[in-house]
């Protein structure tokens, strides 16, 4: 049986589907069943796919209207190839819920797609930059950002007499 029928069989209402890459299986999740897909790879005796190696998005938004959210999972029982999983998320509203319920790990992956992209992770305990200042406008890897786009000068600090402000405005 297929992944993506064994994925639609366990988890009640979830559209999946297979696909392949050039570096082994992959499987196409619907944003909305994102967490407990996951949930169910990670923790079921028949995937065991206990570490999250990478969180990463692809932009298709010129072509597609959207973005593909990549989770690159491996198991530490088979030695199997990684597996690909992908959530689509739309461009007008680029939320998707956060993995980080499942692996801690996902933090800070989860914060280099905000930061890069712009895509929000709901329920993301620290959603906040990790790349790009604070003061930084936009995702600068959105092929939607303008090449040339100027960004604002900050003042130089001391990090030790004058740390970085945290802010929670993302």
């Amino acid at each position: 049986m297929e992944l993506a029928a064994k994925l639609r069989e366990a988890v009640p209402g979830c559209a999946a589907s297979d696909f392949s890459t050039p570096g082994g299986p992959g499987v196409l999740v619907e944003r909305g069943k994102i967490v407990e897909v996951l949930r169910l790879l990670r923790e079921d005796a028949r995937f065991r796919y206990e570490a999250l190696v990478d969180v990463t998005a692809v932009d298709y938004v010129a072509a597609e209207s959207c973005f593909h959210v990549i989770y690159v999972l491996r198991s530490y029982v088979s030695a199997g190839p990684a597996l690909i999983v992908k959530a689509v998320v739309p461009a007008d509203d680029p939320t998707i819920a956060s993995a980080t319920c499942i692996w801690k790990g996902a933090n800070w992956a989860e914060r280099e797609v905000w930061d890069m992209f712009g895509i929000r992770f709901e329920g993301h305990p620290d959603l906040r930059r990790i790349l790009m200042y604070e003061e930084f406008e936009g995702h600068p890897l959105r092929k939607s950002y303008p090449v040339d786009k100027r960004q604002p000068l900050v003042e130089e600090r001391d990090p030790i007499a004058n740390p970085w402000p945290s802010r929670d405005r993302y």
